[in-house]
């Protein structure tokens, strides 16, 4: 069996959890100017303020920082932060043919910490409970290019 196709279920399961996790990127982005348009403010730069069909009269207030939008930027720049990252070890992890079970526990493991994690942002519940689901996403990341490496180094 070819390792970088659908028939694999290791790729399956890559292409399922990468796809959810671009879509969360792509989505916290649009969320962001949601909230910006719902606000009437929160923009991020100066020329925001020309006006336009979106910003008829442009007011320097906007500038200023609107929680809702500040919140929903963090989450984004903490998605672009984390996300790339299994993007790609997910996929050379692919390629050193893992078990199908240790696949699906790492990198479902990683979406629904991602999710979490946004559902705890979202709702501003402490650092800790943040953290905590960080954590969790980040060791199924370290796990992974861990066995990646050896992989590799296996190979030399």
């Amino acid at each position: 069996m070819d390792l970088l196709t659908p028939d694999n279920p290791v790729f399956a399961t890559y292409l399922v959890a990468a796809a959810l996790m671009v879509l969360k990127i792509m989505g916290q982005g649009w969320m962001t100017v949601w909230r910006m348009m719902k606000a009437g403010g929160g923009w991020a730069s100066p020329e925001d303020l020309r006006a336009g069909p979106l910003n008829r009269n442009p007011d320097p207030a906007q500038l200023e920082i609107n929680d809702d939008v500040d919140r929903s930027r963090r989450m984004h720049r903490n998605d672009l932060e984390n996300i790339p990252a299994f993007l790609a070890i997910g996929l050379l992890f692919v390629l050193i043919d893992p078990a199908f079970w240790l696949a699906a526990l790492l990198m479902y493991g990683f979406v629904l910490a991602r999710l979490a994690h946004a559902v705890a942002y979202a709702t501003a519940r402490s650092h800790e409970v943040r953290a905590t689901f960080y954590t969790v996403g980040s060791l199924a990341v370290i796990a992974m290019a861990v066995m990646v490496l050896i992989a590799g180094l296996g190979a030399l």
